[in-house]
């Protein structure tokens, strides 16, 4: 049997899961825990399971029982035999999955493929095994605002992909809300892509140059023509598509501008309340 230990991280849970898991530990030696001080995230999450990890090879897995463990042993077969450095998965259906949330997903993978130079594979879960030179390499990213599935793409190293169908949860309900999910593909998008600087670039220049063109319409007329120029209605409703376009494009940049200051402030990615880690 191969050397090994499980790591367990408590998002600073409400409920019995933390006595649960300190009852594991008490029982088997090779059971760790990390228990977060409140909620930091999945993100932090993750990035602290990599950082107490010390073996050769690490996986991820949700405890919901959505990430079939039955794939572990292939999954370690590539890794040690087909040299692969990781070994991912993605779900082939979304079986159980509201359609509104599947349809806005898509669509996400879509977008975020389409305007960034990292490619995020579409039904990429965060399941996955991969070598120590791989884990170090992503820990060496220790970033605040972090999107994994981005960063797993960043750093390259060879992948293997296997693909499963989706595996309703045994237990409860996803926490995430539509508007959590809302945020987290924005946090992914602003992380990966400076494309909406640009997109809101290259609007602000267009409708530049649709008023300069404007301008010089009423001017000729006016002055050829002698005509005064109707259509104050029109006018005001091209002013509040331009004043909408503008209040756009200062959110954008403001996104931008709010990760780039929480950076600066160098917090810590989670805070440990509790670990059975010497």
């Amino acid at each position: 049997m191969l050397d090994h230990e499980i790591i367990f991280i408590d998002e600073g849970s409400n409920d019995l899961s933390l006595e649960k898991i300190k009852e594991l530990s008490n029982n088997d030696s090779k059971v760790n825990f990390v228990s977060f001080s409140r909620n930091f995230g999945k993100e932090a999450a993750i990035y602290a399971g990599l950082e107490n990890s010390t073996g050769d090879y690490v996986v991820l897995m949700d405890a919901d029982l959505q990430d079939p463990p039955s794939l572990l042993p292939e999954m370690l077969g590539y890794v040690l035999y087909d040299d692969y450095d990781s070994v991912a998965t993605k779900r082939v259906s979304r079986k159980g999955e509201a359609k509104i949330r599947s349809f806005c997903a898509n669509q996400f993978y879509k977008i975020i493929n389409k305007i960034s130079k990292t490619n995020i594979v579409n039904g990429a879960r965060d399941y996955r095994l991969m070598s120590r030179q791989m884990v170090n390499s992503i820990l060496e990213l220790s970033e605040y605002n972090r999107f994994s599935k981005g960063i797993f793409s960043w750093v390259g190293y060879k992948t293997k992909w296997l693909e499963y169908d989706n595996i309703e949860r045994k237990d409860g309900k996803s926490s995430w809300s539509f508007w959590q999910l809302f945020k987290y593909s924005l946090e992914g998008i602003i992380a990966f892509s400076t494309s909406l600087l640009a997109i809101s670039t290259l609007s602000g220049l267009l409708f530049s140059l649709i008023s300069f063109i404007m301008i010089v319409v009423i001017v000729f007329r006016t002055l050829i023509y002698g005509d005064s120029v109707p259509g104050w209605p029109s006018i005001i409703c091209i002013i509040l598509l331009v004043g909408g376009i503008q209040l756009f494009s200062i959110g954008i940049l403001g996104e931008y501008l709010s990760k780039t200051y929480l950076e600066t402030k160098k917090r810590p990615i989670y805070i440990v309340s509790e670990s059975n880690f010497d």
